[in-house]
């Protein structure tokens, strides 16, 4: 079941060069990744100089057989792990988008938001452009078709030169290359391994570890990495004067047993319930999360607080994404199918709930609620992260400010609403100290809290006109 009170990230993308199972690697590449998204999923190979895929809506184990896998035969592979952003899920935008070029093939899985999208798609199309999806992922390929008359590498260069915004891509030619890139700025991850002598790109570490490929490093921001049966080059375009990695991959989206920009996400999120409770400290029984978000800060706040940690709430691990709403007298439902209170644990008990976020604020009151149905003593809140109160442009799904409750409410407005005791969230400071990253001011985009937003954008353009991916 989607949990529609968390935010949304774009997709996960996975790539593999030179290995006779390029898609079966592919495939668990994306079931590692399958926590980036889960609308559609798809793969395309190399085969015989030209491009083959296979897409689909659902989650990969959905998408792909055993069957379907021994179709996808070829070297060189791209997968994809689809969130959309914006606008309609529909087996059109699923990715990889590939198109067909003067007897060369080519297909691009993307992880971002383009913030220009509109301005370049009204440009390609006065030239005569088709577009096929409503996606801003099929203009990188409309660009780079075009700049091929100043050969490869350079049409490379130039089309990454004309994106602004938020963007990882791997790439796969007829030709048998796969290419990866990452923006100037470096929002989003993109990591380079190795499995038996052959290269592999992932959106994190996670995925190299399934398939048992070793970690060589991050992309840097602005880098392109052309990896063919010659080897692997690396092209440094131009960076953006700041890096502006997202904040919130550490809070919220990334897997904890990954390692981005350089830190590993359990621990790190462990360092922020540290310096929560350090900024927040009350008198409590039991620390607990709503799993699985708050788990790991939960952790670092128990451990620097002293009080003990317990699993209040049970997960219920076989809910689909979707089921059957329920009558309106039973109109909660959707959200008790996924959490359960241990009711013996809990009764009587002052309790400490850690949440990573609070986006829009629906679920959480309705847990707060059979919470003190329970009878528990006092209800604080203690969040890993600053409050959301600014839009996201690059690349996750609250595009306005008013689908943020803490856009609406100060704390001690939301903390009535919500039902607590009270409520605290981890300030931006903490939050950048904790982080573990040198200079971290210069390095994380903090847009979402502060509204300091590092690429501009067209405020009017750049909302609801096409889809991240």
């Amino acid at each position: 079941m989607t949990d529609f009170d968390k935010p949304r990230e774009a997709c996960g993308i996975f790539g593999i060069c030179g290995h006779p199972e390029a898609a079966p690697i592919t495939y668990f590449g994306l079931y590692a990744l399958q926590h980036r998204g889960q609308e559609s999923a798809g793969i395309a190979v190399c085969r015989d100089e030209t491009i083959v895929e296979h897409k689909g809506m659902g989650l990969v184990s959905d998408v792909f057989t055993m069957d379907r896998l021994r179709e996808l035969a070829g070297a060189c592979a791209i997968g994809h792990a689809r969130y959309s952003t914006t606008g309609s899920s529909v087996l059109t935008n699923a990715q990889p988008f590939l198109v067909r070029h003067r007897h060369k093939s080519y297909a691009v899985a993307h992880n971002g938001n383009i913030v220009n999208a509109h301005a370049l798609k009204n440009e390609l199309e006065q030239a005569g452009s088709i577009f096929q999806t409503t996606m801003d992922s099929e203009i990188f390929l409309h660009l780079f078709v075009k700049n091929l008359v100043y050969g490869f590498e350079d049409a490379l260069v130039k089309t990454v030169s004309r994106l602004k915004g938020a963007f990882s891509f791997v790439m796969l030619t007829s030709r048998g290359e796969v290419i990866g890139i990452k923006d100037p700025s470096g929002f989003r991850p993109l990591a380079l391994g190795k499995l038996n002598g052959n290269y592999v790109l992932a959106s994190e570490t996670c995925a190299f570890d399934l398939v048992e490929a070793e970690f060589i490093r991050e992309l840097d921001p602005g880098e392109i990495v052309i990896i063919n049966a010659d080897g692997i080059k690396s092209i440094k375009t131009p960076v953006a004067a700041r890096r502006a990695f997202c904040i919130f991959e550490f809070i919220y989206f990334a897997r904890p047993d990954s390692t981005i920009f350089g830190q590993n996400v359990y621990l790190t999120r462990k360092a922020f319930g540290r310096r929560l409770a350090q900024e927040a400290p009350v008198e409590a029984d039991i620390v607990m999360p709503f799993p699985d978000s708050g788990t790991y800060a939960a952790l670092g706040y128990s451990e620097e607080s002293g009080i003990p940690f317990e699993m209040g709430m049970i997960r219920n691990h076989y809910v689909g994404r979707t089921f059957i709403q329920p009558t309106q007298s039973m109109r909660d439902f959707g959200v008790r199918i996924k959490l359960n209170p241990v009711k013996e644990l809990l009764k009587g008990k002052d309790i400490i709930i850690i949440e990573d976020s609070i986006i829009r604020g629906t679920t959480i009151k309705t847990r707060v609620k059979s919470l003190r149905e329970l009878g528990i003593g006092k209800v604080h809140m203690r969040v890993s992260g600053p409050p959301h109160r600014f839009p996201c442009h690059y690349g996750i799904d609250f595009s306005t400010r008013g689908e943020l409750i803490a856009a609406r409410m100060e704390v001690d407005e939301l903390t009535d609403h919500l039902g607590l005791d009270s409520l605290y969230y981890l300030s931006i400071d903490g939050l950048l100290e904790a982080s573990g990253i040198d200079n971290p001011l210069e390095n994380f985009c903090k847009a979402c809290f502060d509204g300091s937003y590092p690429v501009d954008f067209d405020a009017n353009l750049s909302k609801g006109c096409l889809e991240g991916a």
